[in-house]
């Protein structure tokens, strides 16, 4: 069992990165978050981190609106190294991130996505699920690859679609699971009672 030294790459409101600090304040998450990183300079997730002490900063990823990648990977992997980053967190990342950031912190970039995959990967899985006519949903934490949603599954969580759903409803009950699938995830690769065989992730 080690202690993980976390770096998160956010967008938005920073919620799975909030789950992650309250889970290590209860001591049911080996880990510390070193550094966070987000992508839009207003963005709630640094205050977050503002809030709990947490270096942050803002990373210009101009020119690229959708991707990870030139300069901005650079810095980006440079800022994570010389936190002590071992384990890097997107949490709500609405970026592709690219091979060098992989190749920087092999198997150790996961990804929570709000949907049982590989079915409704990308945007508005929630969404996509209720117009498909699913029962169930949920999320799946997976470790990143080159592909799209794509990665080993780490812990996925499921959520029953009742019949007065609407996309907001459902994608609310789906970040319940998502906060009690986040640390869960970070625990599995703490332990390091995991091993890849193939795609698969065994545990144990």
């Amino acid at each position: 069992m080690s202690k993980l030294n976390l770096g998160v790459l956010g967008s938005g409101a920073g919620s799975n990165m909030q789950s992650i600090v309250d889970a290590i304040a209860a001591g049911e998450l080996d880990a510390e978050v070193k550094l966070v990183l987000a992508d839009v300079a207003d963005a709630k997730i640094l205050e977050r981190a503002k809030r709990h002490g947490i270096p942050c900063a803002y990373l210009d990823c101009a020119p690229w609106k959708t991707k990870l990648e030139g300069p901005a990977e650079d810095r980006c992997i440079e800022m994570l190294k010389e936190a002590g980053v071992d384990t890097v967190v997107l949490a709500g990342f609405m970026r592709i991130v690219k091979p060098k950031l992989l190749a920087a912190f092999p198997n150790r970039v996961v990804n929570i996505h709000p949907a049982l995959l590989p079915a409704f990967p990308g945007v508005h899985s929630w969404k996509q699920a209720l117009d498909y006519g699913c029962k169930v949903a949920g999320v799946t934490v997976h470790l990143v690859d080159a592909g799209t949603d794509s990665g080993p599954i780490l812990v996925q969580k499921a959520v029953p679609v009742m019949e007065d759903d609407t996309p907001e409803s459902l994608h609310a009950r789906i970040q319940v699971q998502e906060h009690v699938a986040y640390p869960e995830a970070l625990g599995i690769i703490g332990s390091g009672k995991y091993r890849l065989e193939g795609r698969r992730v065994v545990i144990g």
